[in-house]
């Protein structure tokens, strides 16, 4: 009687476990997968997804359907406007119950993670042939975009190299987007080139369709998304840094010579062609305030830029494109990248599931659909630039492709990766509020220098 009832328990319990088993994995993992790629090979799983409010989100739900028929592999997503996304991602992750899954990411909230602990390095993945699709083609990512998801997680190096951490879905390059009849109406016959001549036209533009028109639509708020857009890229082309490793510490170089001015520059530019509400401007307010006629240029991120010509916008097939100003004409342009990606928690129970679905939703053919049937831009793909139906869509979008080809050769992440850069970066944008309201330009930035410093402190560096 005893010994029936042990074994019913037994059996229970194997019931019970082979039951959790399906739930939280496939009892592989990437040392163990051996044998021809097969993606079935977590059939009868489930997985968490995390997304953002985003387009890339809207195109990767019309295929999830597509992703569990051919996996098996049931799929549970939830998708949280980029506001409240990070906070409900922050505070999942050190809890390490493996949920979720899979979380999209940006590069500078994949510094923290990885450092936590809380990513699993991709490498060994690709490295398994077992677990790697034919088709995939790893070389077919555009390089500076995929270099900027690798890391060696060591504090003030910069990314490149070391440890692949995610997977790109979408990025975004900064360029200067313009409205045509405005500069034809104001007798502008080609786009500034210079740091003098996007000065120069922004004088010429000053109420160009009315009172509440002004020139030049630029970050303002006080945000670390002020500062990483055209303002760093701007900062890193006037030859400046935001860190330098010293004595085996980091050092702000916000007060550096290359940076007052920088700073002196970017003060003039934003009184002489931004809004009068300019500290009320995030990127999406940019991005109406061009599609509406409101500002006859942007300078931001080119992803947001082009949906105004592919949007429902009142100025819609009015914008176009070229590369964002320079010192002097013929200089190297340095771009900034924002990437949205994908990375696996390393918490995941179900890492072989997880694999499957970052494998599948970076993958040439969704990726493709993803821009030429949906609006994810930028692709992050060569193949689907190179694609004859992108290629089509993008046919009136003057200036769009031949600038992100021309500015993405040297685009890269230009902060140095440090665990303050939120608050550092957010006490800049504070800095550059007050000296556009007219503090003194180098004796804010020695401020700022002070708070940076204090902010990194602690930080060991090697």
């Amino acid at each position: 009687m005893h010994f029936k009832k042990t074994a019913a328990a037994v059996l229970a319990c194997l019931a019970l476990f082979s039951a959790c088993s399906k739930k939280g994995g496939s009892g592989e993992s990437v040392e163990s997968a051996t044998g021809p790629f097969d993606w079935q090979r977590a059939k009868g799983t489930e997985i968490t997804v995390w997304m953002v409010q985003h387009s890339t989100t809207d195109a990767l739900q019309q295929q999830i359907n597509d992703f569990q028929n051919l996996t098996g592999i049931k799929v549970n997503v939830s998708v949280t406007p980029e506001a409240n996304y990070f906070d409900k991602v922050n505070n999942a992750l050190p809890s390490k119950s493996g949920t979720p899954d899979v979380f999209m990411t940006g590069v500078y909230q994949m510094w923290n993670y990885a450092t936590s602990g809380f990513l699993e390095g991709l490498d060994p993945y690709f490295a398994n042939s077992a677990l790697v699709g034919p088709d995939y083609d790893y070389d077919d990512f555009v390089e500076s975009v995929i270099n900027a998801l690798r890391w060696d997680g060591k504090t003030g190096h910069r990314g490149g190299t070391g440890t692949l951490w995610a997977l790109p879905l979408g990025c975004e390059i900064y360029s200067l987007a313009y409205n045509k009849p405005a500069f034809e109406k104001a007798g502008i016959t080609k786009p500034p080139v210079t740091y003098d001549e996007l000065l120069a036209v922004c004088k010429k533009l000053q109420g160009w369709n009315g009172a509440q028109s002004y020139p030049l639509a630029l970050r303002g708020a006080r945000d670390w998304g002020t500062i990483h857009p055209a303002y760093l890229s701007t900062y890193a082309n006037f030859g400046a840094v935001d860190f330098a490793i010293e004595g085996g510490k980091l050092v702000s170089k916000v007060n550096s010579p290359e940076s007052i001015a920088m700073n002196k520059f970017w003060v003039e530019l934003v009184q002489t062609g931004a809004a009068k509400d300019w500290t009320s401007k995030y990127w999406y307010i940019s991005q109406s305030d061009l599609g509406a006629g409101i500002a006859a240029m942007d300078w931001d991120a080119d992803n947001t830029e082009v949906l105004v010509n592919l949007g429902d916008y009142k100025e819609k097939g009015n914008i176009a494109f070229t590369m964002m100003p320079v010192a002097k004409a013929g200089d190297t342009v340095k771009s900034n990248f924002w990437i949205w990606a994908a990375s696996m928690n390393a918490s995941s129970k179900n890492k072989i599931g997880a694999w499957l679905f970052l494998q599948y939703f970076t993958g040439k053919e969704f990726l493709k659909s993803a821009s030429v049937q949906g609006n994810n831009m930028d692709p992050v793909r060569t193949s689907t630039w190179q694609d004859p139906g992108f290629q089509a869509k993008m046919a009136d979008q003057e200036g769009f492709i031949s600038t992100f080809n021309k500015t993405s050769e040297n685009a890269s992440i230009l902060f140095t990766p440090q665990p303050a850069f939120f608050e550092t970066t957010t006490e800049w944008a504070s800095a550059l509020q007050d000296m556009v309201a007219g503090a003194p330009v180098e004796e804010r930035l020695n401020k700022l220098k002070q708070f940076m410093d204090a902010a990194v402190a602690d930080v060991k560096v090697e």
